[in-house]
This record gives structure tokens, C-alpha cells and sequence, in this order.
């Protein structure tokens, strides 16, 4: 399996984000067969599944092992697999967060954060190469608080332009769709906009959609990103509502 190949199917992302609380009496068993059954069900109309980490990363070990389950689960289902953990450091840490998630599952997708620098990003861009995967890069964040940082001018520009065209260089020359893509965040429609135009051969993750009020983005190459709004329709566990969302959004 390759990544890019999610660029190929409906536009819809699977945003994975589980609440033990809203689970009953057996969270983990239930948030596991929810998970199959909602994939399953919405294998047709995503373009991939993303794992929010953090939430399964506060299950403690038995979340983690669950978190490999339902990838695997989903790889099986023949959705590409987005690991949402917003990673970044110096050299042999990216290697090693860069082991641990695009190599580990190859043709995976990562989020990761450039507030290192380029050469932090390297290790990741690296081991999506070697093993069909993509590496997704923070641009410009659905956050209100994003623009703190992000929208700083550099030389007449926002700092997240910048950054942005950086990323495009970092493949140029190459055929097809770059390894390296952006997130921007679908609370920022013309920052979506303005970022298909500056990179058009980038793939961009565009979060936000429904809870945050993000629109839906048609432009060849972005995969639009529904957490709450998809995994938890009406606040809680419901197949049926996800159903139904999921065809109003594609």
C-alpha cells in the first residue's frame, strides 16, 4: 500500500478520536468494535483513517496496543492510515518517532511539527521514500490561536507561505504528488485556497470539518479531515448518524 494512493479516493478522512467515557463498562472493547464496524461501514467513502495518538496514548499501554489493532484493521479494510501525533525533533529522535510509525506500518501517512527546522523533517521524509508513506506537516492550523506564530510576516508574507514553499522545494523535480504535504486548517478556507495555489503538487490535510465549522474542500488533492463530527455524530457512539454524515460531506 501506498499513501498517495488515498489521494485517488473520496475525500473524506476518518478522524479517530476515542473518549473512553462515552464506551460503557468495557471501553476498550467497545471502543475496539466500534472502530471496526464505523471503518467498515465507511470504508467506501474515505480517502483514509486518522489516529489521534494523544487519545490513545492516555489509555496507557493497553490504548497503544489497541491503537496497532484497529490500524491494522483498517490497512486490512484497504484505507490508508493516517498516525496523527504532530512529531518533530532533532535527528536520531525524528529517526526514531520516524521507525516507530513509517516504518513500522509502511505506506502510512504522519503528522509532524517544523518548528525545528528542515533538517528535522529530513528522517521522516526519508523513511516515507523507503516505505510509500507521506509525511504531513504543519502549516497553517485550524486553532484560533494559530495565527500567534503562523501568520508572522516574513519579507512582506505570512510565515506559514514561507514555510510552505519551502516544504514544495523539498521534492522538486519529482513526478506525481509530493511525499510531503501540508495541514491547513479548514477554519482558514482562504488559507486552504491560497495554499492549493502556492503548492499544487503538495497533498494537503485539511482538518476542522463539522465540529470546528470547517468547510468541505473538492480541490484535487485534499483530504478533508472529520473528527467529532464523523466518529462521535450527536456526541456519542452512533453507526448509523456516521453513515448519514459521511454522505452529506461527500
Amino acid at each position: 500500500m501506498d499513501f498517495l494512493d488515498a489521494l485517488k479516493r473520496p475525500p473524506l478522512v476518518l478522524g479517530v478520536d476515542p473518549r473512553p467515557e462515552l464506551h460503557g463498562r468495557d471501553p476498550l472493547a467497545h471502543i475496539r468494535s466500534y472502530t471496526l464496524a464505523l471503518m467498515e461501514a465507511l470504508a467506501p467513502r474515505l480517502a483514509a483513517v486518522k489516529f489521534q495518538l494523544a487519545f490513545f496514548e492516555a489509555l496507557g499501554p493497553q490504548g497503544m496496543g489497541l491503537l496497532f489493532e484497529l490500524a491494522s484493521g483498517a490497512r486490512v479494510m484497504g484505507l490508508p492510515v493516517l498516525f496523527d501525533g504532530k512529531r518533530g525533533d532533532i535527528g536520531p529522535t525524528a529517526a526514531a518517532y520516524a521507525r516507530a510509525y513509517l516504518e513500522a506500518f509502511p505506506g502510512s501517512g504522519l503528522t509532524v511539527n517544523p518548528y525545528l527546522g528542515l533538517d528535522a523533517l529530513e528522517p521522516f521524509l526519508e523513511a516515507a521514500r523507503r516505505t510509500g508513506g507521506a509525511v504531513f506537516v504543519l502549516v497553517k492550523t485550524s486553532n484560533p490561536g494559530s495565527g500567534f506564530l503562523q501568520d508572522l510576516p516574513v519579507e512582506g508574507r505570512p510565515l506559514w507561505e514561507r514555510l510552505l514553499e519551502a516544504l514544495a522545494a523539498l521534492e522538486e523535480g519529482q513526478p506525481g504528488w509530493s511525499r510531503v504535504g501540508g495541514v491547513v486548517g479548514g477554519t482558514y478556507p482562504e488559507a486552504v485556497r491560497r495554499a492549493r495555489a502556492l503548492a499544487p503538487r503538495l497533498p494537503l490535510l485539511v482538518p476542522g470539518l463539522g465540529a470546528q465549522g470547517g468547510g468541505f474542500f473538492r480541490e484535487e488533492g485534499v483530504l478533508n479531515a472529520a473528527s467529532r463530527a464523523l466518529y462521535y455524530p450527536g456526541g456519542r457512539p452512533d453507526l448509523e448518524a456516521a453513515l448519514k454524515a459521511a454522505e452529506a460531506f461527500v
